[in-house]
Formats: C-alpha cells, structure tokens, sequence
C-alpha cells in the first residue's frame, strides 16, 4: 500500500459548490486503497488554481495535486478567459511538469448545471478528480523510476 501527500487547491468563488466538491473528493481519498495525507489551501479564484499548484509542486512537498472549483458563465467574455487559461495552466503542469493532477474545476452555464456536477449523490466530480489524481500516481511510478 502506497502512501500519498496530496493538495487539494481549491476556490471557494461558488463556495456551496466548491464546498461539495471538496467533501466528495476527501471522501474518495480516504476510501482508497492507498493511504493519503490530505491538505486543503484556498484560492481567490480558478484563475488562480495552477499558480498555487505550481507553488505547491516547487515545494517538493506533495506527490499529488487536486483542482477543485468552478465558474458559470456570465453576462462577459469573462468566463472565457478564466476558463480556458485555468485549464490550460493546469495541463501545462501536468504534461510540462509531469504533475499528477485531478481536474476538477466546473466550468457550466448556471448553478443547476454546477450543483448536479458537484453533489456527491449526483455527478460527484470532486471524487472524479481524486480518482484521477490517484490513477495518475500509479502511473508516474510505474514510469518514473
């Protein structure tokens, strides 16, 4: 059994929502097979979230990353930009970085689409993006040696 530091960044813009995706997330973590220290910072936004991670990943204290958030679109071109650049910083992570990385960051049209994506009896996407990380740490260490 493997034991695993992770960080769950997380922004609380929407934070009923992003409240839920945490829970759903911490829940997966600890029913995993592999035994996880979990630790939890707060970001102002999503924008925000790969900033924090690559912070985090220059500590060399975490062997895993979860981004948790969300964004609804609005009345601007806002959203665009959040969205895209925040998913773009994190896939540069993950591939430039070689981070291993659950995306959990909602990017919807209005709070009903965020809720059913959020609570964990419906989409649980926070345990999704915990599951994701994990599958991603086995994969490093059958790669990286």
């Amino acid at each position: 059994m493997a034991h695993h530091r992770i960080l769950i960044v997380n922004s609380p813009y929407y934070a009923h929502i992003s409240e839920e995706l945490e829970k759903g997330a911490r829940e997966a973590l600890e029913a995993a097979e592999d035994e996880c220290d979990v630790e939890t910072i707060m970001v102002p936004g999503a924008f925000e979230v790969p900033g924090a991670i690559a912070m985090a990943a220059d500590s060399a204290r975490y062997d895993g990353y979860i981004a948790l958030g969300c964004v609804i679109r609005g009345e601007t071109s806002h959203y665009d930009y959040v969205c895209g650049e925040s998913a773009r910083g994190l896939m540069y992570l993950s591939t430039d970085r070689r981070l291993a990385l659950g995306y959990g960051i909602l990017t919807v049209e209005n709070e009903a689409q965020a809720l059913a994506r959020a609570e964990r009896d419906r989409g649980n996407k926070g345990k999704d993006a915990a599951m994701a990380c994990l599958e991603m740490l086995k994969l490093r260490k059958k790669f990286v040696r």
